[in-house]
Formats: C-alpha cells, structure tokens, sequence
C-alpha cells in the first residue's frame, strides 16, 4: 500500500543535530495519521507521500522545517515561591503565555529565589537530520480520521 491521504504510516527515526549528535531515536515503532492532520512536520510528509514500507530517507530540516525559531519572548522569570515544593531543573510545567495561550515550559534554570522557564521546544532554532524508515503502512479508521490521529500500539491511546 502506497502513503497517500488517510493511511497510517508506522516508522522508526532517529534526530541528530547539526553537529551529528544525537538528540532522539525512535525506541519503538512511532505512527501517524497521513494527510495533513498536523501529526508531523509538512516537508516529512511531503517526503513520505507515495512511498511504500521499506522505504528509507534522511531529511535535512531548517528551524522552519521543524520547531521554528527560538522565540525569547517565551523565556520568563517568574519567583520560585509561586512554584509547588521540588521544582527542579529539567522539570517540565503547564503555563501561560504572556498573550494568554496554554504552553509548556521547560525549567532552565534556579537562580536563589527566582525560577528560569523557557516555552521553547528544546529543538527549536536547530538544524535537524532526520533519518527514518518505513515499517507499516495500512488504511487509517474511521474513527482515526475523525479523531484526527493514529490510535493503535504505535499510535494515539485514549
């Protein structure tokens, strides 16, 4: 079967930087939902489109390509006291934006009383190499489409 509109695509990856360190590499088999559901990056599917199971490619992928530019504006300093008790660096947390939008923050940074977040992706500003293979292509379910994602082992659990 052929990666087209509303097949679910099962693959194996691996991201490296642009000094060739690795940053992830898929532990199990990862699936998405193919068509233009916003389950991957639009140059990955693009790629993708058409291929069969077996098919291989390394994908060089600009910040545009992938998690955008570094925004500064999402890195805030706010007082550890307003913190539950074992924040702690490398943490992750549900916040705000200053224009109000729900956002997870990654903690940077403990400096005395104050706490560093950064709602950044940790990739974002970075030149990626994406290495990835396809193992499983089959036709997506109903409720996949209406959901909007892949459901299954490799998928979306609800």
């Amino acid at each position: 079967m052929k990666i087209a509109q509303d097949t679910v695509v099962t693959m194996q990856y691996k991201v490296t930087n642009a000094q060739g360190m690795l940053l992830d590499k898929a532990q199990e088999p990862t699936s998405y939902l193919h068509g233009g559901y916003d389950n991957t990056f639009p140059k990955i599917e693009a790629a993708l489109e058409g291929q069969e199971v077996g098919f291989a490619t390394t994908l060089k992928l600009t910040p545009a390509d992938a998690f955008g530019e570094r925004d500064e504006s999402l890195v805030q300093t706010i007082p550890k006291s307003e913190f539950p008790p074992g924040v702690k660096v490398g943490g992750q947390l549900r916040g705000r934006t200053p224009d109000g939008r729900e956002q997870l923050f990654n903690v940077l940074k403990i400096k005395g009383n104050q706490v560093i977040l950064d709602g950044n992706h940790p990739w974002a500003g970075q030149h990626l190499t994406l290495s990835l293979k396809v193992t499983e292509v089959r036709a997506a379910s109903a409720e996949e489409v209406t959901h909007r994602h892949a459901h299954g082992a490799h998928g979306h659990h609800h």
